[in-house]
């Protein structure tokens, strides 16, 4: 299982509750772009319309030996592969104050390319400077931890 690409700043911004895995409808350069890590999440979420779910906002660069692709978007919404109820239950906590949906990180499982998604909870400002101040404070620790 390898990673493609990480949204360090969706467990920055929101406080994750739960986790889902995801398949994602993909072209086929679109999936040789993908497993050569031209993907970025910065920004992306997860919208729906009508009886699906998408995943907005996701930017996946053209393939450089894809020769001649007309009317190629990088920042198309791509479909997401999900169960019925799990797409009715992920609509039902977007539409609730203060929870959101974005993805998390896209990787492979088997041949298949997948994508974790979280029902997130936004931080405050003094959450996120509790973060900042943890870390900080397990850097300082494991440099302490190094020089021993």
């Amino acid at each position: 299982m390898s990673t493609y690409a990480v949204n360090k700043k969706a467990r920055f911004d929101y406080e994750i509750l739960e986790t889902y895995e995801a398949g994602l409808v993909l072209e086929g350069q679109e999936v040789k772009s993908i497993r050569n890590g031209n993907i970025s999440m910065k920004g992306a979420f997860v919208s729906f319309h009508g009886e699906d779910a998408f995943l907005t906002n996701t930017h996946v660069s053209k393939y450089k030996f894809a020769g001649n692709v007309t009317d190629y978007d990088p920042e198309r919404s791509r479909k997401l592969l999900l169960k019925r109820k799990e797409i009715d239950y992920l609509r039902g906590k977007s539409q609730e104050k203060g929870l959101t949906i974005v993805p998390l990180s896209v990787y492979t499982k088997g041949r298949h390319i997948k994508v974790s998604i979280g029902i997130g909870r936004g931080k405050k400002k003094h959450d996120k400077r509790d973060t900042i101040k943890r870390r900080e404070l397990k850097r300082e620790l494991d440099r302490k931890m190094k020089e021993m």
